[in-house]
Order: C-alpha cells, then sequence, then structure tokens
C-alpha cells in the first residue's frame, strides 16, 4: 500500500507538486527573477554556452556521484540531467573523507567536445570529456599529480596552443594567494612545463583562488575570487600576453547588499549579445547557492550587477530576466516515488558508493536500502543516501517499512557537521522509534508493524522538527527542534539511511515507499 502524504499536495513530476508550487522558485512570473536562481548547494558554478544551451556544474567533494550537470536555455531556470564521475576517483573515498574530493571545477567546450578538469586536492588534476553531457563520460584521467593543485581552468588559444591556470591550497601546497598559467598539451593529457606564476598580491587580494580563464578582443581575462569564502570580492584580471603582467580590478563586491562573499563563478553571453555572471553565496546551512548578475563591458573591463558608489558592481536580488527563450524546469526539491527502473538524479552517497547497497527491483515501487554496518557518528557514515537543502524553508516526508531483521535502523536523516535522525530500530521484543542527535540516542515508544510516517520540517536558519504518524492520524512533532548545520565545504543534506546495530546479523533491509518534498 502505498502511504498518504498529510502536508502537501501529491506531485506530478519528479520535485513539482500539483498545485503548481515549489520549494523555491526563482521567477517572479512578471518578467523579472529573483537571486539566488539555484537555492541549492551548487558550489563554484562553472557555466558556458554552446548554441542556445547553458551547461553547469560544481564542486561535490566526497558525495557521489559527483559533478553534477545542469541544463538551462534562459539562466534562471536550471535543470539536473547528470553526474559526469560516478564516484571520486580513489579507494579511500569509499570512506567519508570530509572536505576532501572534488572541488572546483571548469567545463569547456572544444573540437566538438565537453571537457571538464578538477581537483581533487590531495591527489591532483583531473579530466573527463563527453560528446553529449547529458550522456556518458570519459573515465577521469590524471592530468598532474600533486598536492594542493586546485581549480583548474583549461584554455585553447586561437594559435591552437593549449594552457591551464590554477590556484594553490595552502593546507596541502604550503603555499596560496597565487595563479599559475601552465602550457598543456592540446588533447588536455599533461601539463608540458612548469609555467609561471602570473599573479600574486596577498596584501590586496588574499586566498586568490577558482580561476577561470577568457579572451577577448586580444585581451587575456582570467576571473578570480579573492578575500575568503564568505567574506570576500570578485578579481578580474587583464593582460595583452597570457604570462601577464596582469593589471587588477575588483568588479564585484558585496558593498549595501546582504549578499555576502559574492564571488567565484562563470562569465556568459546570450546569441542576443547580452552578458551575465554567475556565482555563489556561501548561505551557511543551506551551502553555496547560486546567483544570476547581469554584467557589461566598460573601458575593456567586466562589470557584474548594479553599479556601486565606488564603481565597484553590487549583487542584484532582483532584476529583468534575460532576453532568452522561456525553460521551465527544477532541480531543487526532488521528489521519488521510487517506481522507475532508477532513482532520481538528484540522490547523493556520503562517499563512494559499493554494489548491493540498495534496489529498485525486489520490491517494486519501493526503495530497498541493505543494512551496512552502524558508525557512531551518523555524519561519517558513507551510506547515507541524501539530497540537497532546496530552499531556506521545507518539509520532507517518507515512509518507512521496516521487516522483521532484528538489529535494523533505519530513517529519515538531517546530516552536516552535527547531524540527526528520527529511525525504527528493530529488537529482539519489536520496533522502538528512536530520535538520534549528534552521539545519543533517545527511545520514544514502540512503533506498531504496518509502517510509519517520518517527516522533518526546516525552518528559517535550518532548525529541524522531526515528527511521525501511523497508516492514519496527524503527525505527532518530536519535542525537542534540531538545529541543522552546514558539512565541511557543503551544506547540510536530508536523506535516508538503513544501518546495522551491534546485535545485527550480517543481513537485514529497510523499504521506503516514497520521499516528497512540500514548501513546508
Amino acid at each position: 500500500m502505498k502511504g498518504n502524504l498529510v502536508s502537501a499536495p501529491e506531485e506530478t513530476e519528479p520535485g513539482r507538486l500539483r498545485d503548481g508550487s515549489w520549494p523555491w522558485c526563482p521567477d517572479l512570473g512578471d518578467g523579472r527573477y529573483r537571486n539566488p536562481v539555484l537555492y541549492a548547494d551548487y558550489s563554484d558554478p562553472d557555466v558556458i554556452r554552446v548554441g542556445d544551451d547553458y551547461w553547469m556544474t560544481a564542486s561535490s567533494f566526497n558525495c557521489a556521484p559527483g559533478l553534477p550537470i545542469l541544463h538551462s536555455r534562459d539562466l534562471v531556470h536550471w535543470r539536473l540531467v547528470n553526474h559526469a564521475v560516478p564516484e571520486v576517483p580513489g579507494e579511500r573515498y569509499r570512506s567519508v573523507q570530509h572536505g576532501c574530493g572534488i572541488w572546483a571545477p571548469a567545463i569547456r567546450y572544444h573540437a566538438g567536445r565537453f571537457w571538464i578538469f578538477f581537483p581533487t586536492p590531495d591527489e591532483g588534476i583531473y579530466l573527463t570529456t563527453a560528446e553529449d553531457p547529458a550522456g556518458r563520460w570519459s573515465e577521469p584521467h590524471l592530468v598532474q599529480a600533486g598536492r594542493g593543485l586546485i581549480d583548474p581552468c583549461p584554455f585553447w588559444d586561437d594559435d591552437g596552443r593549449a594552457y591551464l591556470v590554477h590556484a594553490y591550497a595552502g593546507s596541502r601546497a604550503g603555499i596560496k594567494h597565487r595563479l599559475r598559467v601552465c602550457p598543456m598539451a592540446p588533447d588536455g593529457s599533461r601539463l608540458l612545463g612548469e609555467g609561471r606564476i602570473v599573479f600574486h598580491d596577498p596584501e590586496r587580494h588574499p586566498t586568490l583562488e577558482g580561476p577561470k580563464l577568457y579572451k577577448r578582443d586580444g585581451w587575456y581575462y582570467i576571473l578570480a575570487p579573492a578575500g575568503g569564502v564568505s567574506t570576500g570580492w570578485q578579481v578580474a584580471l587583464r593582460s595583452r600576453h597570457i604570462y601577464g603582467p596582469y593589471e587588477d580590478r575588483i568588479v564585484l563586491a558585496q558593498g549595501g547588499t546582504p549578499v555576502n562573499g559574492p564571488h567565484q563563478g562563470a562569465l556568459v553571453d546570450t546569441p542576443a549579445g547580452e552578458w551575465w555572471f554567475l556565482h555563489f553565496q556561501d548561505a551557511g546551512v543551506y551551502g553555496r547557492v547560486v546567483h544570476l548578475q547581469p554584467a557589461r563591458w566598460e573601458d575593456g573591463w567586466p562589470l557584474m550587477g548594479r553599479p556601486g558608489p565606488d564603481g565597484v558592481g553590487e549583487p542584484v536580488l532582483v532584476h529583468p530576466k534575460p532576453k532568452l527563450p522561456p525553460y521551465e524546469a527544477e532541480p531543487q526539491g526532488t521528489c521519488d516515488e521510487f517506481d522507475g527502473a532508477t532513482h532520481a538524479r538528484a540522490w547523493q552517497w556520503h562517499a563512494n558508493p559499493e554494489p548491493g547497497w540498495w534496489s529498485l527491483r525486489d520490491r517494486p515501487g519501493w526503495l530497498r536500502l541493505f543494512a551496512r554496518p552502524c558508525m557512531r557518528r551518523l555524519e561519517d557514515t558513507p551510506h547515507l543516501f541524501l539530497q540537497k537543502f532546496p530552499a531556506r524553508t521545507f518539509a520532507v516526508e517518507t515512509w518507512l517499512d521496516m521487516p522483521g531483521d532484528v538489529g535494523v535502523e533505519a530513517g529519515l536523516a538531517v546530516v552536516g557537521r552535527a547531524s540527526a535522525a528520527l529511525a525504527v530500530r528493530r529488537g529482539p521484543g519489536g520496533c522502538r522509534l528512536v530520535f538520534r542527535s549528534e552521539e545519543t540516542l533517545r527511545e520514544l515508544g514502540t512503533v506498531p508493524d504496518g509502517g510509519v510516517r517520518l517527516r522533518v520540517r526546516v525552518g528559517e536558519g535550518g532548525l529541524c522538527e522531526f515528527g511521525f504518524a501511523g497508516p492514519t492520524g496527524p503527525i505527532r512533532a518530536v519535542a525537542e527542534p534540531f538545529q541543522a548545520r552546514a558539512g565541511v565545504w557543503i551544506g547540510a543534506k536530508v536523506g535516508l539511511y538503513c544501518s546495522r546495530t551491534g546485535q545485527a546479523a550480517a543481513t537485514g533491509h529497510a523499504d521506503f515507499d516514497y520521499f516528497r518534498f512540500s514548501r513546508g
């Protein structure tokens, strides 16, 4: 029996509700949009235009699959269509590696192919390519091994020569605040020399990183964030020569707006000649959300946002939409009925998955999660099945059916640097409802056979209220609220899990009927 949703309309397509509402919608419906255009954790976004299509990728850190691929035609509405890599390269990522994994990538289109260069800061710089970004991407190739080599971006010049610009992570490389340009084999297979440090001015632009390399009207431009993730600004560098010297200018900063640290993103144009800049804002528990700024060229410099009193651009909160055809799609808050051959694309594991963690075939119409060893801290558990927070406020509900496997615990979790879950644990005497917070476990009472509805309502600032109910009747709240916290370089996430406790055998599973977002 399919469980009944009590707090929201039924959905008609993944993520969309029958009344047409979303947890967050950037389109105001009057020719304007509001920022952020993606109220979800797509950190370090990079975007390109190929014809009439825009393609975005972003950091994914320890989560798998990685390197999300998003598509748009109007720069306001985005659809999650793929992930470029099924897992993070390297055996160590079978366990949770907080803050490690895939950092800021760059996506480009060259020679009839799509290219993504991405770093893992402990291993080096990788490359993956595809003819169709929504299709299969190549096995990641290690372009350059080395600790602390981060944020790579390729560039193919008019004469056919290729280059790579990147930054340094001080935590691994021992140096930072500087950008290096290296010659590269045109096929992206390797770097051809040491290249040069082309910019280093830590007094004026500390923590310079995330470079993107462009060329326009004979000028080489490097766009790079400086000043730190939550407090920084966007720098533009330009030179007549790829190795410099580069002059610099701050082109976007917070100014008098509430948009902190506006930087690190992509400069794109439209077929009609408009220019736009997409960047992230560190929104704490919600992760790094994506904003869209109008851009223009003045005296050979790209300026973003609205003009500020000092000539530096400031972020806009509301603005007329780009002059582009309508495109209706939303990736945030992907509901899943588990009725298809595979789950929704928005799901990610908390580490590289192993075969046999899940099934949609063992019980058609249900997601079966197989019990894996329980970790002391929930956030250290690799087999968490999670999605990004999709808005400032929202609710999630699922229906859980527990089989007769003693020693299995399964439930609905919110995960970050601190984590909590409302779960069902089956012992020799039957099923008990439990609330797990940090490293404590509190029993709430007996759960009758036949399943249970679990819900979490996320309020402003990530304050979470968990609740539960049987097959009928209202949701009853768990007494204490839980304050969600961001993870390491990622926002908090919400999702499902199934673990074995100390008394469990080597087998066991739990079944989930649906996973539904509502506006909360």
